[in-house]
């Protein structure tokens, strides 16, 4: 699904934001990523949305290889990701629906097709009730919900979150990351950047580390046996 060999990124002639990191994810795997802050992870990250490319290695999804492929094709790649954000990204003057169909509209689709695939998705995130309301008329972990289902809308392959529940307390944390476990249960796969070391030992899944841009650690083993390094 996901395959990084010796990837590097250098902002300019000093700063390497990451360096010589590989690793693979298989198709329907739950992976955390993480690392104190500047370790690389929102680097990495942009590098799997194709908003950069590499200065050294070579990145795959999905058997496409990320450096060469031509602008025209970033969109189709694109369709193939759900992306969820800690601040949300809703548009405030769009209702629920319009917010979660917004990418199926640009896509052409009919009306019709848009409801069906919006209601399905904010039915799984179970606020299929909310399709009429503006984001300002629901709580944080409401408008995280709808995030979600936005970015699952048009069945993406892989599920990527950048510290989805960041602006969240602890009980709506869970509350979100059960429901990534749901989603990941039926065969998306979901890679989570996180610096929350509570959440990823209570969810015992497959972490990979950064720290200073390379690779500190990948441990299949359960999270609460993993040492984390220090988030400086």
């Amino acid at each position: 699904m996901i395959t990084l060999t010796h990837i590097g990124k250098q902002y300019g002639r000093i700063h390497a934001a990451l360096v010589d990191v590989s690793f693979q994810i298989d198709p329907g795997e739950f992976i955390f990523l993480t690392g104190p802050s500047g370790a690389g992870k929102s680097t990495l990250l942009k590098l799997l949305f194709r908003e950069q490319v590499p200065t050294t290695g070579e990145l795959r999804i999905a058997g496409h290889r990320l450096a060469s492929m031509p602008l025209k094709e970033i969109p189709a790649l694109r369709r193939k990701m759900g992306i969820v954000f800690q601040d949300f990204k809703l548009i405030r003057t769009m209702t629920v629906f319009e917010n979660v169909a917004f990418v199926l509209k640009i896509l052409g689709m009919s009306h019709a097709e848009q409801k069906q695939r919006a209601f399905r998705a904010l039915k799984m995130v179970g606020l299929q009730h909310k399709l009429a309301s503006y984001p300002l008329q629901l709580s944080g972990g409401e408008q995280q919900r709808v995030a979600i289902a936005r970015a699952l809308v048009n069945d993406p392959l892989v599920l990527i979150a950048d510290e989805p529940t960041g602006n969240l307390d602890p009980d709506l944390a869970q509350e979100i990351m059960a429901l990534f476990e749901r989603i990941n249960g039926q065969g998306t796969t979901v890679l989570v950047a996180t610096h929350d070391r509570n959440l990823i030992q209570r969810m015992k899944k497959r972490v990979i580390g950064l720290d200073h841009g390379r690779l500190a650690f990948d441990s299949p083993a359960p999270a609460s046996m993993v040492v984390l390094p220090p988030l400086t």
